[in-house]
């Protein structure tokens, strides 16, 4: 039987996908279930399992572009699965087999071509299958250079072209949006990291031994801006059209970098959840991200995002709004820095924290007292955020 696979619709308002790259051979035996190529939508990268066991033919070639419910390969259930085959060949044979026929290549190769020819191949120590235009067929100087590359035949600078993915495509449509749709301004903050640094350092082993699973700072920043959003209702909000929609709750959005780009699994209501179910659902959410795994469902509907540069070594920066969200926060690398505390002049870890926000729906006023009251919450852990004790709040 034969059977016609289609693409599924990867979720609503996506009509299209892209085929990033089958994942195995035309004519190769597949099992069920197994992948057998990843497909690029606006939002992610989702990989295409078969839906029956047999000998697959491929319709569409990789970098197509095809309509959800498209037939993009057939699978032929009636074929076996071929036994492997073992070689037979002894290791010695076929050792002097190969030596000899390459002395031969290589004798061959050396009467036909011309010195000047040999020396350049020489030179760059690449194999290559050339048709000479010589005498007799022999290779000439011009039929090497115009084989190479034109970075190697002329000791130029080369470039590479790639085709964007349909995610970075969209990613890229994204952020020259918000920039144009939206009135985007970034204010500023610094942290003192002691308390929270000071709380890990106390119990993270044990957090660690009991949850099996590690104590992040990403907690600690998600409880500070669910805290925040609490009284800041403008920041927890969105533009439609002339209206705006103000959230009663708390969707956070953590960025993750992953191979196919930047990714942003959301958090769901995070006003209902503990620094422990916040650091297993963003380990879980990051690691199916990662692994090509993640659900558009998984990505979709976050009220707020946080974006943390820090993990490559940034310093400051600028995030930009993830639509139709009007704020995003920005975390930064931790550095020992003079401050000036009660008049004297110690050495504290300190983070530069960012907000970038819409001004048409969120003033000045808001976006600073926001920032401030995230910083607040941060620097004394213990009385905005773990009011019912650190070991409670951290389920020890």
């Amino acid at each position: 039987m034969i059977i016609k696979m289609k693409i599924p619709s990867p979720g609503e308002s996506i009509l299209e996908v892209e085929i990033a790259d089958w994942l195995v051979e035309d004519g190769q035996y597949v099992d069920k279930d197994q992948a057998i190529a990843e497909i690029d939508s606006d939002k992610a990268t989702l990989e295409l399992p078969a839906e029956e066991s047999g000998v697959i033919k491929i319709l569409v070639e990789s970098g197509e572009v095809v309509s959800v419910g498209e037939i993009v390969c057939t699978i032929n259930t009636d074929a076996k699965k071929p036994k492997e085959k073992k070689e037979v060949i002894k290791k010695e044979n076929q050792h002097s087999y190969e030596e000899k026929e390459q002395k031969q290549k290589n004798i061959d190769n050396n009467k036909n071509k011309t010195p000047l020819a040999e020396s350049i191949i020489d030179k760059h120590s690449i194999e290559l299958e050339i048709k000479g235009s010589g005498n007799k067929g022999k290779i000439t100087k011009s039929d090497v250079l115009g084989s190479l590359p034109k970075n190697i035949a002329g000791d130029k600078k080369g470039l590479t072209i790639t085709k964007m993915s349909s995610l970075r495509r969209k990613i890229a449509s994204r952020l020259v949006a918000v920039k144009n749709q939206t009135a985007m301004l970034t204010t500023f903050n610094e942290v003192d990291m002691t308390s929270i640094i000071d709380i890990r350092n106390q119990y993270k082993e044990e957090f660690k031994s009991k949850h099996e699973i590690s104590l992040g700072f990403m907690s600690f920043f998600t409880k500070a801006v669910t805290t925040s959003l609490k009284e800041y209702k403008d920041i927890n909000a969105s533009i439609d059209g002339d209206n705006i929609v103000h959230y009663d709750y708390n969707d956070i959005g953590i960025a993750v970098s992953t191979p196919k780009g930047l990714m942003v699994p959301v958090l769901r209501n995070t006003e209902k959840m503990s620094f422990l179910d916040i650091e297993i659902e963003i380990s879980r959410l990051a690691n199916k991200a990662r692994d090509g795994k993640i659900t558009l469902q998984e990505m979709q509907g976050g009220t707020f995002t946080i974006t943390n540069g820090g993990v490559f070594g940034s310093m400051l920066s600028t995030p930009i709004i993830n639509p139709p969200q009007s704020a995003i926060l920005g975390m930064h690398n931790i550095v020992e820095r003079p401050v000036a505390i009660e008049g004297k002049v110690q050495i504290r870890p300190i983070m530069y924290i960012a907000l970038s926000y819409d001004h048409r729906i969120i003033d000045g006023k808001e976006s600073v007292g926001f920032l401030c009251r995230v910083k607040e919450c941060l620097e004394n852990v213990s009385e905005h955020l773990m009011k019912e004790g650190l070991k409670k709040a951290l389920n020890l």
